[in-house]
């Protein structure tokens, strides 16, 4: 054999990373090793059936697609085994030999070494053919491609410990044969009845047949031929009637598609009958994916045509900030050709977005109203994605703000837990906005200074503190006809004696005012008297039209240049802080202390100083005042 057929070559980097942690997290959930390779060969028999509409030659003469399991007890073998697509030499050293999966580095730097958080990770990752491992110390896959010559099969054989050693082999039929060697406290598996009972418990829903041997207790009964037998139902699950499904059967389907190892949080099951035609089956995850913060990964459903499967991460039938969906959409309608160009021009699938996206938020809205905890489960997870909705899915921005969940001034923590029919229930008579204040985090906002007239008032604030708050927003403006107000905004009156007694208070203190606008020169747009406050010396606001500290840091932060902010300084006349300086007579004094209070107005909102030396030289000369005095 020629050293072009025979090879040992090393795993990558992060496979070796993966086996290792695999190995030993998911120990407890050994069994899911069947459930992975049932589903890989489930998988290889959907791309044939696909591959197939244009060349059923690669049917060779046998278009009875099944996976089949054999083991042998003396020799310690479990042997998972389809006649589907197969693969190629390349196609093994990049399939079995590395992990295609944008985001690999920094999943596996989310890894804790906490054995069960480690596991529900790895879970969601997807494990794939690696799960072998678990069971077995020593795997070997012999496959070939359909259409391929007998002499072009590959074997495959690794002890998982860092490399593999892939070499030229004979398969009469296509397809790919998997066998593991047991290690020898695994021996359990090499068992019919106990393979039996794994396949009905996690394989009962694939669509394709999951055969073993008869088994016989008499030679007298023994065949002179091996017969084979279907394990399973091998009927898509989709297709059954809703009450023919039960709960622990929808789970299972659920965890052969998104390989996640917990059950779904819910899940949809719809059949589409008029004009358009489709069933879908659509689940929500209890946790989110490891990359769900990548827009351009792979998302979607995965796409049948009259029960032949077409395509995975069908991405046209969700809009983007449903990318956590998973689940399987069959259509009637489109031609099995079908292309991910067609699905992109096709004006069925437009409409079946619609529906499908209709169908979720509903889905959303009900488990809210049935199960506030779930749902609460749910929003920790994926609240910031859904967040996304209302630029992405105008039509739908109400719906979308239906589901939101906010922290506020009415809560004792950070939970966000307050929708906004909540807060619309308990806002005060003829209030007609949507008060909010966006922050770095919870504890900056709940103890913002522009907080304090409203909690005077009994008027409730929401409190944003997701990055992607502010620019959320934008795109909402308002919600069942009351717009939102950023309180950190413009020249706030939340009535007209607050007007007056401002203007009043402005006459009063001009030559205050003039003393602090000269001091400060252009590091402030202007100094005015506030109605914010009750309690604080003083705070910053920007103009109302102008962009908020929250998406100014935001778009900073993506390396964006931005125009220097120039915000208003309020003060709050009836502070003593501000009384005692307004006596000041001092003038290099009065202006250590207009800078202080600009500076502390800054470090309130979470801003940074441009000069923190020259505010802790201020800070330390008053105090060596106060020690001296």
């Amino acid at each position: 054999m020629t050293t072009a057929q025979k090879e040992t070559l090393g795993f990558q980097t992060e496979v070796k990373q993966m086996l290792h942690l695999m190995i030993h997290s998911l120990y407890s959930n050994k069994e899911i090793f069947l459930r992975e390779l049932i589903s890989n060969a489930s998988d290889a028999c959907d791309k044939l059936r696909f591959e197939a509409l244009n060349n059923d030659g690669l049917f060779e003469n046998d278009p009875n697609i099944k996976v089949r399991i054999e083991f042998d007890a003396d020799a310690k073998t479990v042997t998972i085994s389809d006649n589907g697509i197969g693969m190629s030499r390349e196609e093994v050293v990049e399939n079995l030999g590395t992990i295609a999966k944008s985001g690999t580095s920094q999943f596996l730097q989310q890894l804790s070494g906490d054995e069960k958080k480690d596991a529900h990770l790895i879970g969601q990752f997807g494990v794939g053919f690696y799960s072998s491992f678990i069971v077995a110390d020593k795997v070997e896959v012999l496959t070939r491609r359909a259409g391929a010559d007998s002499k072009e099969a590959i074997l495959w054989t690794s002890a998982g410990e860092g490399e593999f050693i892939i070499e030229a082999a004979e398969k009469a039929g296509r397809g790919t044969q998997i066998t593991l060697h047991l290690k020898d406290d695994e021996k359990e598996f090499a068992d019919g009845f106990r393979l039996r009972n794994l396949v009905k418990k996690y394989s009962d829903h694939i669509a394709v047949p999951v055969e073993m041997l008869k088994e016989h207790y008499g030679e007298e009964d023994k065949p002179a031929e091996p017969e084979w037998e279907a394990v399973n139902s091998a009927k898509a699950l989709w297709v059954r009637s809703k009450s023919d499904v039960k709960d622990e059967e929808y789970q299972e389907f659920y965890k052969h598609i998104s390989h996640d190892f917990e059950d779904s949080l819910t899940w949809s099951h719809n059949k589409v009958e008029g004009t358009l035609e489709y069933t879908s089956l659509l689940y929500v995850p209890k946790r989110p994916p490891f990359d769900l913060w990548n827009r351009e990964g792979n998302r979607g459903l995965k796409l049948y045509v009259q029960r032949v499967f077409i395509m995975d991460d069908a991405e046209q039938f969700l809009p983007p900030y449903l990318r956590f969906i998973k689940g399987v959409v069959d259509s009637n309608d489109l031609p099995l050709n079908v292309s991910r160009e067609i699905l992109q021009e096709n004006g069925s699938i437009v409409s079946m977005r619609t529906a499908l996206t209709k169908r979720i938020l509903d889905m959303l809205k009900k488990l809210a109203k049935k199960d506030p905890e779930q749902y609460q489960t749910f929003w920790d997870g994926f609240g910031q994605v859904l967040k996304e909705g209302p630029a992405d899915d105008f039509a739908n921005k109400e719906k979308i703000a239906e589901l939101f969940r906010f922290a506020s001034t009415k809560g004792e923590d950070d939970k966000q837990s307050v929708s906004l029919d909540t807060y619309l229930e308990r806002a005060q008579e003829g209030q007609d906005k949507i008060y909010y204040l966006t922050a770095e985090n919870y504890l900056t906002a709940s103890r913002s200074p522009h907080l304090e007239v409203f909690r005077k008032k009994g008027i409730e604030v929401l409190l944003l503190t997701d990055r992607v708050d502010e620019w959320m927003i934008s795109h909402l403006s308002e919600f069942k006809g009351k717009t939102f107000e950023d309180i950190t905004k413009g020249d706030l009156a939340l009535d007209e004696s607050d007007k007056a007694e401002q203007e009043k208070a402005e006459k009063e203190n001009e030559s205050l005012i003039e003393r602090i606008k000269t001091t400060l020169g252009d590091k402030v747009e202007d100094v005015r008297i506030s109605t914010r406050l009750t309690d604080s010396a003083a705070c910053l606001v920007v103009g109302k039209d102008d962009m908020g500290m929250q998406m100014r840091r935001m778009l900073e932060a993506a390396g964006q240049a931005l125009p220097e902010a120039k915000r208003v300084l309020e003060i709050n006349t009836q502070h003593p802080l501000i009384v005692k300086m307004d006596q000041q007579s001092d003038e290099d004094r009065f202006k250590e202390m207009a800078e202080i209070i600009f500076e502390q107005s800054q470090l309130a909102e979470g801003s940074q100083l441009q000069d923190p030396a020259g505010y802790v030289d201020r800070i330390n000369k008053l105090l060596l005042g106060l020690l001296d005095a």
